[in-house]
């Protein structure tokens, strides 16, 4: 082992102390995130939790990020590592999370009619939350996205169809297109094979649900090649949908590569780009992680966040305008010119990722500091005595 990744490790005692010493079995939390109880009539009876940068002067963008099946806004937000980007660039997160009353897997219910209407149910919630999040922070409301993993992803799309008016983009990882499902059995069936319907087609399923008449948002879908989950056309079904929508013909304007994967784009009359996609080839079913801007990386690997070189949460900022300026907190002990520019962890590599993955989307973030009582925290020493081991640094 080289002496690079010890030293980096190291480096990230401070963050691994954050996520509160996690044993076998336990769930992740991070204690960064606030829970809300009381934001609404909450129709969907969904968890909130939120982030907000430190030191925020100004109106602040909004993310709303949503977790797949099995896991809980925690565990999402450290596999894909939100909370470093928004740190870093300057926005705020909302991560709604599902419970198992609603659903024993976790999984939003993208393809339940109650909860996908506008002002009912699950998405009925989420709405509550983003307006709870405006009368409560700065949020800039011409600036609010969402985005989110499979379930959460099908949730996403539901989002962006029934408050065409709210959201000003999206992007879907290893999702479906919105309304081709009403039930459990279509949800299954569409999950294997595809919908062939044509982008009118699906487009109406939006139109039909809404009164709005667009602008409508832009999107990013991202999907696995491999993915035996979710299969893989349904990334091309909901560019379909949302190119119908947006009015554009099928033909991309641009093509390329992006960190190695195909990147396609489709711009609008004014050079904007309001659809994007990525194929992340050899992929299976989870959110792409690797390096962003310069070279740092975003979250930590685990099940269904898979580390292929390429940070999804990085171009998904990105695409929505989110990283142009690094965020420079001001503090009473600190001024912002003194402050290094990046808060966030760096991808883990030893027992407390592995911990990670281990528990990832077992139960619900608690949001405590400390241990649960009767569990053993992390051995700092022990973890540092391994590190150094590891490196050759001691015997």
């Amino acid at each position: 082992m080289s002496l690079k990744n010890p030293i980096d490790f190291l480096g990230q005692l401070r963050k691994m102390q954050s996520m509160n010493g996690l044993g076998w079995g336990e769930v992740p939390t991070d204690n960064r995130l606030i829970e809300t109880v009381s934001f609404g009539t909450n129709p969907g009876d969904l968890r909130m939790f939120s982030f907000v940068p430190k030191g925020a002067t100004q109106r602040l963008p909004l993310v709303v990020v949503l977790h797949g099946c099995t896991q809980n806004a925690a565990a999402y937000e450290i596999g894909a590592g939100w909370c470093t980007l928004a740190q870093r660039y300057g926005f705020a997160l909302l991560l709604p999370e599902q419970t198992r009353t609603n659903n024993p897997n976790t999984c939003f219910n993208w393809f339940s009619p109650d909860d996908i209407r506008r002002d009912s149910g699950e998405v009925g919630s989420i709405h509550q939350m983003i307006e709870h999040m405006t009368r409560t922070h700065q949020i800039d409301q011409a600036r609010i996205f969402a985005t989110g993993l499979s379930a959460g992803g099908g949730m996403t799309a539901a989002l962006l169809a029934t408050y065409p008016d709210v959201f000003a983009g999206g992007a879907v990882i290893a999702g479906l297109p919105y309304g081709v499902a009403h039930n459990v059995r279509q949800a299954l069936k569409e999950m294997r094979h595809a919908t062939p319907r044509s982008g009118h087609e699906l487009g109406e399923l939006v139109r039909d649900t809404t009164a709005h008449q667009g602008p409508w948002p832009k999107l990013a879908v991202w999907h696995g090649d491999a993915d035996r989950t979710v299969d893989p056309a349904n990334a091309d079904a909901l560019v379909r949908q949302w190119l119908d929508l947006h009015g554009l013909a099928e033909a991309p304007t641009a093509q390329n590569e992006v960190c190695g994967y195909p990147h396609r784009a489709w711009r609008n009359s004014s050079g904007e780009t309001v659809v994007e996609s990525y194929t992340v080839t050899g992929m299976a079913h989870g959110t792409p992680l690797g390096a962003g801007a310069g070279d740092e990386r975003y979250g930590v690997a685990g099940a269904y966040l898979l580390d292929v070189g390429i940070s999804s949460s990085y171009h998904i900022a990105q695409f929505f305008g989110l990283t142009s300026r690094i965020h420079q907190p001001r503090s009473a002990d600190t001024s912002a010119k003194d402050r290094p520019a990046h808060d966030g962890h760096r991808e883990l590599t030893t027992d407390v990722a592995r911990r990670s993955r281990k528990s990832a989307g077992t139960g619900h973030a608690e949001g405590a500091a400390a241990p649960p009582h009767g569990k053993r925290g992390i051995d700092v020493g022990a973890v540092i005595t391994r590190a150094l081991t590891a490196a050759g640094l001691m015997k």
